[in-house]
């Protein structure tokens, strides 16, 4: 039962001072009026009120409603039942509304899981990697913040429900079609100068041969994944994010995420990865041999036909690499055509700085921490680098290879082979450094680079091969 309360004519804004149940208030109405009877109200609520009092609940719909047929006069001033449950607890109720408010501003603090904490950490890793260490920081500084801007609970920045958020949007627009990987590939092709390779056409052969890993990833991968996600992993070993991200897409992987993750942070970790398993397959001897450049001349309309050419030939052996090989080349054509400078320009710098930010947000919009933090990605990432490690090695036991044909003075050093992976021009860099560690007279960067770019052709190839062998 509602208590109630009289309250004074004058007070009827003021904050009651006592309060009484509905019984005792008709009793105090009567003996203000000189009665020493209960007086009955015209509505009869007085009565209802008394009656209800013995089952503790009150009939009145006083909580809202101060009712005038409750109203009496002792010749002094006015009197009104009223809710004391309104009247008393009505500053108490504001205060704790606004008490509610505040509290569900840190509601969202109970979303918060483990795993979105551990994906927090992955991002602040990232963001290090590439401030600090200065490791690819056009690529991990945008996947490192958006890692942690797509796992805060409830984040707007992705599909929530009904709800579109602008990642996953961005994701839509230009990552399940496969449109930002190919537009960064013109922007690379832009960049790279296919003369030192045209110059010596035959060290294409080690950009083949550093492919090794792909396919013997693949066939490892597939013990744990079904074809598709092997496949997807084992690009991974080409060194080449784009590729990697295509193919993954292509397939429809379950693991993009962690691919790509993958795929740019092996990119990145070229300087630690490479030079150990090099050391390892090499010996001092291998790494003095002194490697002189001739440097030839290679026509313009050669460098014209070149892209136009590879892309013919890669179309008809894999067609479905079409698209990657075709992209690189156009951007490499724009470079070589010598009429079209601005958008060369464009190319390597507005265009590809643009793709790169967008596609390191989009990247990171698949690193919830529901998709990551997860076994199966501890293990995509451990198959990664074996994927390397073995292109890496595909590439330097090729040149061992070869030297077994090749007379005194004319042999090969086995260190320029680890640079056919697609890591431009990182991996061609790491060659030349360890050259120079060994013999600070032993130039090999025309050889690594030239090896390396035709890692970015052979890669690519690759990537189509794999898209063409999976149907």
């Amino acid at each position: 039962m509602h208590p109630v309360m009289i309250v004074p004519h004058k007070q009827i804004r003021g904050r009651p001072k006592k309060r009484f149940t509905i019984p005792e208030a008709f009793d105090i109405l009567a003996l203000m009026k000189g009665s020493k009877e209960r007086r009955p109200d015209p509505a009869g609520w007085g009565s209802r009120c008394m009656a209800a009092s013995s089952r503790q609940e009150c009939p009145m719909p006083c909580v809202r409603l101060r009712l005038l047929s409750q109203t009496e006069c002792c010749g002094k001033s006015l009197f009104f039942l009223a809710s004391a449950e309104r009247s008393l607890y009505k500053e108490e109720r504001n205060d704790m509304n606004f008490l509610n408010a505040f509290v569900g501003l840190f509601s969202n603090f109970g979303n918060l899981t483990w795993q979105m904490a551990v994906m927090w950490g992955i991002g602040a890793l990232l963001i290090y990697l590439a401030i600090a260490k200065k490791m690819e920081p056009s690529l991990l500084l945008p996947m490192g913040f958006g890692a942690i801007l797509v796992n805060l609970p409830l984040s707007g920045a992705i599909t929530q429900g009904a709800v579109i958020g602008p990642v996953s949007a961005l994701f839509e627009a230009g990552m399940s079609n496969e449109l930002f990987p190919l537009l960064l590939f013109i922007g690379i092709g832009a960049m790279i100068d296919f003369g030192p390779l045209l110059e010596k056409p035959w060290l294409m052969l080690f950009g083949a041969a550093a492919q090794f890993g792909i396919f013997f990833t693949l066939f490892l991968a597939g013990f744990f994944f079904d074809l598709r996600d092997a496949a997807s992993i084992a690009v991974i070993g080409a060194a080449d994010g784009p590729t990697a991200i295509f193919v993954a897409n292509t397939l429809h992987s379950r693991y993009l995420g962690a691919i790509m993750v993958a795929a740019y942070s092996y990119m990145a970790l070229v300087p630690i990865v490479q030079p150990p398993v090099i050391r390892l397959l090499t010996t001092k001897k291998e790494r003095l041999i002194r490697m002189p450049y001739q440097q030839s001349s290679v026509s313009r309309l050669t460098k014209i036909l070149f892209p136009i050419v590879v892309t013919v030939i890669a179309g008809m052996v894999a067609p479905s690499s079409v698209a990657l090989v075709g992209f690189l080349m156009f951007g490499n054509l724009l470079r070589e055509c010598g009429v079209l400078n601005a958008l060369s320009e464009t190319a390597q710098n507005v265009l590809t700085n643009l793709i790169t930010i967008v596609l390191g947000l989009t990247v990171a919009g698949q690193m919830t921490a529901d998709k990551f933090v997860r076994p199966d990605t501890l293990l995509i990432l451990a198959l990664g680098l074996v994927a390397f490690v073995f292109d890496t090695a595909g590439g330097v036991l090729f040149a061992k290879l070869l030297n077994l044909f090749l007379p005194e003075g004319r042999k090969l050093n086995p260190m320029i082979g680890a640079a056919g992976i697609s890591a431009f021009p990182m991996s061609g860099r790491v060659v030349n450094k360890m050259g120079l560690q060994e013999d600070n007279q032993n130039f090999l960067l025309m050889y690594s680079i030239s090896i390396n770019v035709s890692g970015q052709i052979a890669s690519v190839i690759a990537g189509g091969l794999i898209l063409t062998l999976m149907g």
